[in-house]
């Protein structure tokens, strides 16, 4: 099953289906059983008979199209995950409905978010939040409303603490004023306790780079202010990269807080 390219939005179409199927002869079921009771209710004898057979006929039939529907989902889900099939299909699936997406480090972006893929219980994580309706047609659904809201970012605090841990590189570092710094220097200190690196991911630290970019917010409290220079530093292995809200690659290697002017 795992080399068809939409297996699981297939798996699931035919299921869905079937649940469908289920669903029409359970309710014929329900049905003649109510007609069964109204007949005993007004004593209407013939009209019971009739009824009570025909019940007894449509819940086996029930019984058959439910019996179907448990042994026609037959989907490895957790091989499928783990195969890493199921974060092709999404992208695939985003591919087809417009929405820019690329996988990254094992995780998957798609402007503002980001996501990773649990095999373990073949669910996904939005944003730290755990999402089990992995359905990729729906997922993308999901994604691509995300893309219409406004990002929950704050950047003033944001650019402080950049600076906070920018000056701490550059005193280790022992930078001139006004050098840059490269940012992996600049996310090992803004997670340096005990967990907090899986806690904050490099792929987070970029989007919010991203996101910071864009506010305009270029300023912190003591009168410096921040640029993100182009340099020589992309061209090394230690660079961050993130997806920009037109889906295009974004890379950030360095920063730099200006002296405050007199």
């Amino acid at each position: 099953m795992t080399d068809v390219p939409n297996a699981l939005e297939s798996a699931l179409d035919i299921t869905e289906r079937d649940a469908d199927a289920a669903l029409r002869t359970l309710a014929a079921a329900v049905r003649s059983a109510k007609r069964a009771k109204a007949a005993a209710t007004s004593g209407q004898l013939r009209e019971l008979e009739q009824a009570l057979d025909a019940t007894v006929t449509l819940a086996e039939q029930a019984a058959a199209a439910a019996r179907e529907l448990r042994t026609g989902w037959r989907f490895d889900a957790a091989g499928y995950f783990s195969s890493g099939e199921y974060a092709k299909e999404l992208l695939a699936c985003a591919a087809d409905a417009g929405l820019q997406a690329f996988e990254s480090d094992d995780l998957i972006l798609s402007y503002p978010a980001i996501v990773q893929v649990s095999p373990g219980d073949a669910t996904v994580v939005i944003d730290k939040k755990k999402e089990r309706r992995v359905r990729p047609s729906v997922l993308v659904g999901q994604l691509a409303a995300l893309q219409q809201r406004p990002p929950k970012f704050r950047p003033e605090p944001f650019i402080e603490a950049l600076a906070s841990a920018y000056d701490l590189v550059a005193g280790v570092r022992r930078l001139r004023p006004g050098a840059p710094a490269r940012l992996v220097d600049v996310h090992r200190v803004l997670t340096l306790l005990p967990g907090a690196a899986r806690d904050y991911t490099r792929q987070e630290f970029a989007r919010d780079l991203y996101l910071l970019d864009q506010s305009g917010v270029v300023d912190v409290k003591d009168g410096r202010r921040m640029s993100l220079p182009a340099s020589a530093m992309t061209r090394s292995a230690t660079v961050l990269t993130t997806v920009t809200r037109s889906g295009q690659s974004k890379i950030y290697a360095g920063i730099v807080f200006d002296e405050p002017h007199a």
